[in-house]
This record gives C-alpha cells, sequence and structure tokens, in this order.
C-alpha cells in the first residue's frame, strides 16, 4: 500500500502529493507568462494548461494572447482561479451548445414523424 500525503499551502509542494515512496507528484505546473508587458507567474493543473492550448487554438489565439484577455476581463483578483473558471465556464458553454442541438435534433425528428 502507497501512502498519499498532499499538502494544499505549504512549500514547496503547494498542490503536491508527496507518496510513501518519497516521490512528489504535482499536477500543478507553474509558467511564466507575459501580459501588457510584465512578467507573472501563473500556476495551474496540467489538465487545465492543455484545456487552455486546445481553447487557443480553437479561438486562432495564441496561449498568451488568450491569458491577456482573460486577465483584462476577470473579476477576481487570482488570476489562476480567474483561468480556472473561464475553462469551467468554456466547457459549460459546449455542454449547453450540445444539449440544445440534441433538444433540435429529437423534435425535428418528432416533427418528421408526425408529417402525412
Amino acid at each position: 500500500m502507497i501512502f498519499h500525503k498532499c499538502f494544499t499551502n505549504e512549500r514547496p509542494y503547494a498542490g503536491a502529493c508527496v507518496r510513501g515512496d518519497g516521490a512528489v507528484k504535482s499536477s500543478v505546473v507553474k509558467h511564466s507568462i507575459v501580459i501588457a508587458g510584465r512578467k507573472t507567474s501563473v500556476s495551474l493543473e496540467d489538465a487545465f494548461w492543455k484545456s487552455l492550448r486546445q481553447i487557443a487554438a480553437r479561438r486562432d489565439e495564441t496561449l498568451s494572447q488568450l491569458i491577456a484577455n482573460i486577465n483584462a476581463e476577470r473579476k477576481y483578483a487570482n488570476l489562476s482561479s480567474a483561468i480556472r473558471l473561464f475553462v469551467l465556464e468554456f466547457y459549460r458553454d459546449q455542454i449547453k451548445q450540445h444539449d440544445e442541438l440534441a433538444t433540435r435534433a429529437v423534435a425535428s425528428k418528432a416533427s418528421d414523424l408526425h408529417k402525412p
């Protein structure tokens, strides 16, 4: 059995899990980025970085451009949190659009069934 101990606010492994064998397993990745000429670092889980890259590519933007846009429109002090919320909202919108298309398709099929 491998014992996992996770730290949330302790350094140097904020958000990391230390396995029983002493190895550190962290999904949090820190990137340095430049926003409006100012260098800053953002720490996000790897899944959020991957999603951000996919969203940026879909919008035909660079990762830096997307993060700058998120930064300009954020309502919260923490950029990492704003990015997480942006990604969540993006995928919620995708689900909503999918559900709306599915509902229309079902309605269209039902309408076709009642035609003479």
